[in-house]
């Protein structure tokens, strides 16, 4: 159970990560925009699909008990 919530946690880092990379397009090293565009969406899409399945894993465990 806690790693669900900490799925959720990791999940909402990945999308700030991701709005960050976009904005100062900076990922340890300065990035062209349209490199920072790409890496700031796949980092957003990937914390959303985190959260999605964290989400999805929680209601069914509900259903479980």
């Amino acid at each position: 159970m806690m790693f669900n919530w900490l799925s959720l946690i990791t999940g909402l880092f990945y999308i700030v990560l991701g709005g960050v990379v976009i904005f100062y397009k900076f990922f340890f090293t300065v990035l062209e925009p349209g490199v920072a565009y790409a890496l700031g969406a796949l980092l957003i899409l990937y914390g959303i699909f985190r959260i999605y399945r964290a989400v999805t894993r929680i209601k069914n465990s509900g259903n479980e008990e």
